[in-house]
C-alpha cells in the first residue's frame, strides 16, 4: 500500500475523510461516501483516516473537528469542509476536479 504522502500527490483527486470511531456524524458520512463513489467511480480516490489512530496526519492538517473532508490533487489542498456533506453537493464539488 502506498503512503499517505504518495497518495495525495496523485494526479487523480484524493478525498480524505478524517473521522473517528466515536463520532456520530462520521458514521453518517460512510453511506454518503459510498454513494458518491458509486456515482463517480475511479475518477476520485476516497480514503478514510481515523484521527485517533493517525494523530500525525490530523495534526499536519489542523483537523479540529470530525468529520473533516479534504480534497487533494497533486499534493495540494483543493477543497476542505468540516461536517456532514450531502452526496449531491459532494459529487458536484468532486466533479470540478476530474
Amino acid at each position: 500500500m502506498s503512503s499517505f504522502q504518495e497518495l495525495i500527490n496523485s494526479e487523480t483527486p484524493v478525498l480524505v475523510d478524517f473521522s473517528a470511531e466515536w463520532c456520530g456524524p462520521c458514521k453518517m458520512m460512510a453511506p454518503i461516501l459510498a454513494q458518491v463513489k458509486s456515482t463517480i467511480g475511479d475518477k476520485v480516490i476516497i480514503i478514510k483516516v481515523d484521527v485517533d489512530k493517525n494523530p500525525g496526519a490530523a495534526g499536519m492538517y489542523q483537523i479540529q473537528g470530525v468529520p473533516t473532508l479534504i480534497l487533494f490533487q497533486n499534493g495540494e489542498i483543493k477543497w476542505r469542509q468540516s461536517g456532514v456533506v450531502p452526496a449531491e453537493q459532494l459529487t458536484s464539488i468532486l466533479s470540478k476536479y476530474n
